[in-house]
């Protein structure tokens, strides 16, 4: 399996679409990068040569943020909101859709599964 950028990529498919295996690499971009580096499209990656490998990690590093970077890139952003306390940041802090979505009957992918909590029991009259 080559390994680009900290990731191992599958050998058996074409190289832009075993690209798009690293963090922040969708179809368009791979497709961007090989045509930069000069490689067919529908070459597979086990069969790259050490050059390719080098000049298709060498355009990734340059112009694009990738994996741990992006990663942390993207928590930082979450972090700096529920700082400031904004109103995304306190949606981000309580675990609430973030943007704008309906919470009364959906959102269990954010909110969790349901809490029950007991109800009241009917209350009877002394005579």
């Amino acid at each position: 399996m080559p390994r680009i950028v900290g990731v191992d990529i599958p050998n058996e498919k074409s190289i832009w679409i075993s690209l798009t295996y690293i963090v922040g690499i969708g179809k368009y971009t791979s497709e961007q990068i090989i045509k930069e580096a000069g490689i067919e499209r529908n070459t597979k990656a086990g069969k790259l040569s050490e050059d390719e490998l080098s000049r298709i990690t060498q355009i990734i590093d340059r112009n694009y943020t990738v994996e741990g970077q992006l990663r942390r890139q993207h928590s930082q952003n979450i972090a700096r909101l529920r700082d400031i306390n904004c109103y995304r940041g306190i949606r981000h802090r309580r675990g609430l859709p973030v943007r704008g979505q309906c919470t009364q009957s959906n959102a269990r992918t954010r909110k969790g599964p349901r809490k029950t909590v007991a109800g009241k029991k009917g209350v009877k009259e002394n005579r």
